[in-house]
């Protein structure tokens, strides 16, 4: 299984994660020339924006260490182009990493917040 396959895979678990947590997923791989993300998601009045990191091991310091703070600056970027595009109605927003390691799913809530000036 290739890099791409697999994170495909995650993602496809992450989503079956997300939906048996009462989540409507709204869009899967958004891309702009700023980044991507994973899935956006609505819980209740909530826009969630989550990373997927599936890693086979915890070295290197796991899933959560790969999303670094420019990784993160990019996923805010991304997300304030979604809300520009799309003009979803949220009571507030949220950004979610959903780390998948040895067959577990782990997901964080409120992982990182936006830089100042953002969003």
């Amino acid at each position: 299984m290739n890099t791409r396959q697999s994170g495909s895979a995650g993602e496809d678990a992450a989503c079956r994660y997300l939906q048996s947590k009462g989540f409507v997923i709204l869009q899967r791989n958004y891309r702009q020339p700023c980044g991507e993300i994973d899935i956006i998601a609505r819980q209740e009045g909530t826009l969630v924006f989550a990373e997927v990191k599936k890693r086979a091991s915890g070295a290197f310091g796991g899933p959560l260490a790969a999303v670094t703070p420019a990784k993160q600056h990019k996923i805010t970027l991304t997300a304030e182009c979604y809300i520009k595009e799309k003009a979803p109605k949220f009571d507030s927003i949220r950004f979610d990493v959903i780390c998948l390691l040895d067959g577990k799913i782990t997901h964080i809530e409120n992982a990182f917040f936006p830089r100042r000036g953002t969003l």
